[in-house]
This record gives structure tokens, C-alpha cells and sequence, in this order.
């Protein structure tokens, strides 16, 4: 057994709860699709660093997202039945859970570093809240 970082590699964990050490490539998400029959019943654990605000929306149809704050300030808006609710992670240790479909993004208050633990299988990216 050897360590990793995440800064080389994420993990997948797969139906039965067993884990796949994944490398970071440019290609990794088209590759977890192919591996992972588009992800179905699967979830990707990564960490992920940030120095600017999310280009676009997010929304996973498919299970509860966690985002967990390693380090910096983000702040998550989540679009709801009631409007754009926002939540501030401000210390380390600090997260969030985005509710199955919900849509989602984020502004970096100071540079950001995130683990996600995410239910890939499904995930649409959009411009705006309403696709």
C-alpha cells in the first residue's frame, strides 16, 4: 500500500463501495464515463483548487454533492424553489452539502481548495440556473 495525493489523482468509488485510484488528466472525465458506464451508480472523490468564480452552472440529477473547504474562501449559490440561496465556506473544515438537482456554482473570495465528493453520473454544466 502506498500513499497518494490529490494533486495526481482522485478516487472513484464504484457500486459495492470499492475505490479506483484515477490519474488527473485533461481527459479524466470523458475517461470516467467510458470506465464507469457514464458513471452510473458511481461517485468521484477530488480535490480541486480555485482562484477564480465558476464559469458556469452545475446540477448532478443522480444523489447529494458535499463539498468540503480544505482552505481559502468560496462561497456556493444554490438555486432553489425559494430563490439563490447562498452558503459561505470560510474555515477550513467548513462544507456544504448541494442537494440532488440542484443547480449549483461557486465565487472564489480568496484562492480556494475543495474536496468533492461527487455523484457523477448525469452531470449537466449550463450557463445559467435554467440550462
Amino acid at each position: 500500500m502506498t500513499s497518494r495525493h490529490f494533486s495526481e489523482s482522485a478516487v472513484v468509488f464504484k457500486p459495492d463501495m470499492a475505490c479506483d485510484v484515477v490519474p488527473l488528466t485533461p481527459e479524466l472525465y470523458q475517461h470516467l464515463d467510458e470506465r464507469y458506464d457514464q458513471f452510473h451508480r458511481h461517485a468521484l472523490i477530488a480535490l480541486h483548487n480555485f482562484t477564480a468564480d465558476w464559469s458556469t452552472w452545475e446540477i448532478h440529477p443522480h444523489g447529494d454533492e458535499m463539498v468540503f473547504l480544505v482552505s481559502g474562501e468560496i462561497e456556493f449559490l444554490l438555486n432553489t424553489a425559494d430563490g439563490v440561496e447562498t452558503v459561505l465556506l470560510n474555515s477550513s473544515g467548513s462544507y456544504v452539502i448541494v442537494p440532488k438537482n440542484t443547480w449549483h456554482t461557486a465565487r472564489v473570495k480568496h484562492a480556494a481548495s475543495c474536496l468533492f465528493m461527487t455523484p457523477g453520473e448525469g452531470t449537466l454544466n449550463a450557463d445559467s440556473p435554467a440550462g
